[in-house]
């Protein structure tokens, strides 16, 4: 048994960065759209601040519990992420602009997709440490996770959150990757997963009564300044406050775009205003922090103590991953316009909460690494 180790402060300073980072560019990002909004300049920052402290509490108590007691309660917590899924097809569910995605009463909202995600990484991981040798059968290893994806991809994308489903399933298909699959059965479920997201594209863009629209966001990304005053305009806008921004940025609380002109940019777009305000130099410190945070989560991953926190820190690591490469990707029109919000950064409690609930686990579990077999901590 290996002495444990002290918190990890590499994580907490990157996380309490990333996070403070974020309050102050939620500030400065909504401001004008608050006031315009609920005559409150401060509106998103004091509801930003209150979830900041719900989700620091978290991520200290969840840093404090041994990782292995997520492992006894593996199934519960998958069926907890099930049934608020389901909830939202319920008068409980909450419609904002077209999409079901909160549950909730009053200013106290979730997004249970956010639930699921950590739900998902944990139930995996007890499951596929528990399967053992029997993950290299298909039929008995493999198709019972690909119905499950199946299930919380339709769930999800119901509502309809297309891009949180995909991460979904992308964080299902590393786990099972790294939990010991075959190579072939790899090149199956990758194969059957792009076909099905590539079949189910065609039939959104095509064939569905919304076809018309989904074709017009796909033409937008090709040429948004076809469209520049409809479809094109909030990718223009948002390449306009990078652009506007530079090396050093304009200054703090100086940006053009997030007055009404980049709608709603304290959630998914804040990278924008991050460019604008602080330029390539500070978007390129907001990159480099997630990189060290994305560093250590597989250092701890390649060091942990046996496979289930391997695979709760590896779907961990590749969650913030993903969100953070779709989001800054569709900032810079790197790909179609998604909503899927900066882990830290953007505004949004749910997220934040179980960003860093997520923290607290992969603290604890680096607690009971033996970093001597990679090298030092």
């Amino acid at each position: 048994m290996i002495k444990k180790n002290a918190t990890d402060l590499t994580i907490v300073f990157a996380v309490a960065s990333l996070v403070t980072i974020g309050i102050i560019m939620v500030f400065s990002a909504s401001y004008t759209y608050s006031l315009v909004q609920y005559n409150d300049g401060l509106h998103y920052l004091k509801r930003m601040a209150m979830w900041t402290v719900f989700g620091s509490i978290a991520m200290f108590i969840t840093s404090k519990i041994k990782y292995i007691v997520w492992k006894r309660w593996s199934k519960f917590i998958l069926l907890v992420s099930l049934v608020v899924l389901l909830l939202l097809f319920t008068p409980w569910g909450i419609t904002v602009k077209g999409a079901t995605r909160w549950l909730g009463a009053g200013p106290i909202r979730i997004m249970p997709s956010e639930i699921a995600k950590l739900g998902i990484i944990i139930f995996l991981a007890a499951s596929i440490e528990n399967k053992g040798e029997g993950l290299k059968n298909f039929f008995a290893g493999i198709l019972p996770y690909m119905a499950l994806g199946g299930v919380f991809f339709y769930l999800i994308n119901k509502q309809p959150d297309f891009s949180t489903a995909v991460v979904v399933i992308a964080i299902m298909i590393t786990m099972i990757f790294i939990g010991g699959m075959k190579i072939s059965h790899f090149v199956i479920l990758s194969g059957a997963v792009t076909f099905g997201i590539g079949f189910m594209l065609y039939q959104l863009i095509y064939v569905t009564e919304r076809a018309s629209y989904r074709t017009d966001r796909l033409m937008t990304f090709m040429d948004p300044w076809a469209n520049a005053q409809g479809d094109g305009y909030q990718i223009i806008q948002s390449l306009y406050a990078l652009g506007a921004g530079g090396i050093l940025g304009k200054g703090l609380g100086k940006s053009v775009q997030k007055h009404l002109y980049l709608p709603e940019p304290q959630n998914d777009f804040i990278f924008s205003v991050i460019g604008e305000e602080l330029g390539f130099i500070g978007g390129l410190v907001v990159i480099l922090l997630f990189m060290l945070l994305i560093w250590k989560g597989i250092k701890i991953a390649m060091n942990a103590p046996d496979l289930f926190s391997a695979l709760v820190a590896t779907g961990i690591v590749t969650m913030i991953s993903v969100q953070v490469i779709i989001n800054i990707a569709v900032t810079t029109s790197s790909m179609p316009v998604t909503g899927m919000p900066l882990p830290f950064i953007s505004y949004g409690g749910s997220s934040l909460l179980i960003f860093m609930t997520a923290m607290g686990i992969l603290i604890n579990i680096s607690k009971y690494c033996d970093f001597t077999k990679g090298g030092t901590k």
